[in-house]
């Protein structure tokens, strides 16, 4: 089925995703005003989630809902209108009335998380490497790197990992071309556009220009993960000697 329903409120299309999940798109790439209405529209569906929903997952430019089909169903049952209406079409128009009271000047605020990174050394060892590919000095990386605001897009790949809009074009470094089989978690790193920090260990290929002692994935706290879609990262440098108290004094 390829049921297109446009939503001028926030220029957003809606379309079937499977049997059980629906698909809000309000654009394509990345894009800090398209995530704002992605944040916009999953902080009112945390505050007034949609009848028979059992999730949602945003992504840069759209979030997924999936929902229980028995439960939208019964909910049409006495309707001889609804009755007649494909599942999608229904929960359609529960999105589409939910986009219609959203105002475009809706706005919220930003947490502001700033993390620790002790960088190069066995912390960062390819961020010389960085430096000599972008003609820049150690120095230089670092501080552009830690002076750079970004944008938390979505949480993926691995759980608690962030992937981060807003870095400097200057210190840019295509990804290794020999991935490492084990990368420890805590790692910042680079890969093209993108830096990021490896929430857990795990295979990678991004350039490492050092390592954090925030623990970014905790499993035992409700959310289990730091870092939300809608936060702004700020690294700042530690030295090593902060970094191993910082290790030291956490329980």
């Amino acid at each position: 089925m390829n049921t297109v329903i446009e939503n001028n409120n926030l220029d957003a299309k809606i379309l079937p995703f499977g049997e059980s999940a629906i698909l809000i798109e309000f654009g394509k790439g990345i894009d800090p005003m398209i995530h704002g209405k992605v944040k916009m529209f999953t902080e009112n569906l945390d505050l007034s989630p949609l009848p028979g929903m059992i999730e949602y997952v945003s992504a840069f430019s759209s979030v997924t809902i999936f929902y229980d089909p028995v439960k939208v169903r019964k909910m049409c049952q006495e309707s001889p209108e609804g009755k007649s209406l494909l599942t999608f079409e229904i929960l359609a128009a529960m999105v589409r009335e939910k986009l219609g009271k959203l105002e475009h000047d809706a706005d919220y605020t930003p947490r502001i998380v700033e993390i620790p990174v002790c960088y190069g050394e066995e912390f960062g060892p390819d961020l010389q490497y960085v430096a000599e590919y972008n003609k820049l000095t150690v120095d230089e990386v670092i501080h552009i790197h830690s002076h750079g605001e970004y944008l938390v897009y979505m949480i993926g790949f691995a759980p608690g990992f962030p992937y981060l809009g807003g870095m400097s074009e200057c210190i840019a470094t295509p990804r290794r071309q020999s991935p490492r089989m084990s990368i420890p978690a805590g790692s910042v790193g680079i890969a093209g556009m993108q830096t990021g920090v490896y929430p857990i260990a795990t295979p990678g290929g991004w350039q490492l220009i050092g390592n954090t002692p925030v623990e970014l994935f905790r499993p035992l706290d409700n959310p289990p993960t730091l870092l939300q879609s809608g936060d702004r990262i700020r690294f700042y440098p530690i030295s090593r000697r902060e970094y191993e108290e910082y290790k030291g004094g956490r329980s």
